[in-house]
C-alpha cells in the first residue's frame, strides 16, 4: 500500500480566489448589506468582527453573490456558518488530486459526481464544486431540516437546479448505508466531520475562542448538534466513515474527508491498514494562521482507476 505525506505549512491553493484576502470594496458594491459589518481596523484595514455571527453569514452571502455567481443564499440561525476560503481550498485541492490521480488533467463537468457527506443547511461544497469544476452532487444529512434549507438555496438559484440533489440518511448510526446504492458511481466523497465529542467540549472550546478575540462568551456560536459534535468526536467519525467505505469499493473512486486534528492521523492510517486500502495519501492545506488536511483513499486498482468513466 502507498502512503503520501506532504508538509503541513503550504499557502492558500493559487487558484483561490480569496488568497490575498477580501476585497472589501468590490464585495460591498455588489451586496450593500456588507457595509454596516465593515470597519477600519487599527491597522488602517477595512475588515468585520469575525465574532459577530451576523456579520459572517453577511461576508459569505457578498462572497457567494460576488464570485459563486449564486443570486441568493442564506442558513437558520444557529447553524455553521463556514469560511468560503477554507472551503474552496478543499475543492481546488481536490481537483488537483483527482487531475493527479486520473490522467493528469482536472476533471470538470456534470459527469463528476461527488456524494457531499454532512452537507449541513449551507450547501457549501456542492455550489463551489460546481461553481468551479462544474460538477455535480449528491448531498445527505441526518437533519431533514438542513436539507429543507439546502433545497431552498437550490431553488432560488437556477444554475445549481440540475446538478445537486439532495437525501437524507435516516438512521444516524450509518455514513454511506442507506446513501450508497449498488448502482451508484461516485468520483470522490467530501466531508468535513463533527469535530468535538461533546455539547460541553463545544461550549469549552467557544468560550476559548470568543476570550482570544476579546468578545463576550458564546456571542460566536454557531452550529447545530450534528454539524459540531458527535459521540467520540472526529476520530470515531472518520474511523467509522473508513469501516464503511470498505463495503463500497466500487461505488466510489475517491473517499475522502477533512481531519482537523493532526494527532489522529496515525490512528485513521492504521484503521485505513485494516481495511486493506490500495492507496491512502494525505493532503495538506493552510488558511491563514490555520493547517488543514484531508485524507483520501481507494480500493481500486492502477488499472480500474485509469478505466473509470466519467459520465
Amino acid at each position: 500500500m502507498k502512503s503520501k505525506n506532504t508538509t503541513d505549512k503550504v499557502p492558500m491553493h493559487p487558484r483561490n480566489k480569496h488568497r490575498d484576502g477580501y476585497d472589501f470594496e468590490l464585495l460591498m458594491s455588489q451586496c450593500p448589506m456588507l457595509k454596516k459589518f465593515v470597519f477600519v481596523n487599527e491597522f488602517n484595514t477595512k475588515t468585520i468582527d469575525f465574532a459577530n455571527p451576523e456579520a459572517v453569514k453577511c461576508l459569505n452571502q457578498s462572497l457567494l453573490i460576488t464570485y459563486y455567481d449564486l443570486q441568493y443564499w442564506d442558513i437558520p440561525p444557529f447553524n455553521l456558518c463556514p469560511p468560503i476560503p477554507g472551503r474552496a481550498d478543499y475543492i481546488h485541492h481536490l481537483a488537483d488530486f483527482l487531475a493527479q490521480h486520473c490522467g493528469g488533467t482536472i476533471p470538470t463537468g456534470d459527469g463528476v459526481l461527488g456524494l457531499d457527506i454532512g452537507i449541513g443547511a449551507n450547501c457549501i461544497y456542492p455550489i463551489l464544486g460546481h461553481h468551479l469544476y462544474q460538477w455535480s452532487f449528491v448531498g445527505t444529512d441526518i437533519n431533514e431540516e438542513a436539507l429543507q434549507n439546502c433545497k431552498r438555496i437550490i431553488s432560488k438559484n437556477p444554475n445549481l437546479v440540475d446538478y445537486i440533489s439532495l437525501q437524507l440518511q435516516t438512521n444516524i448510526k450509518y455514513i454511506f448505508k442507506n446513501i450508497i446504492l449498488p448502482e451508484d458511481k461516485f468520483t470522490f466523497s467530501i466531508c468535513n466531520p463533527p469535530f468535538h465529542s461533546s455539547e460541553d467540549e463545544v461550549l469549552q472550546h467557544n468560550n476559548r475562542k470568543t476570550t482570544h478575540l476579546n468578545t463576550a462568551k458564546g456571542q460566536n456560536f454557531s452550529g447545530n448538534q450534528n454539524e459540531l459534535w458527535c459521540e467520540g468526536g472526529e476520530l470515531t467519525f472518520i474511523n467509522q466513515m473508513i469501516y464503511e467505505s470498505a463495503k463500497y469499493p466500487m461505488q466510489c473512486l475517491w473517499f475522502t474527508t477533512l481531519v482537523s486534528k493532526k494527532v489522529h492521523l496515525k490512528t485513521i492510517y492504521n484503521t485505513l491498514n485494516r481495511v486493506n486500502v490500495a492507496q491512502h495519501h494525505t493532503i495538506s492545506m493552510a488558511q491563514g494562521q490555520k493547517n488543514s488536511r484531508f485524507i483520501a483513499w481507494i480500493f481500486q486498482t492502477p488499472q480500474q482507476i485509469k478505466d473509470w468513466k466519467f459520465e
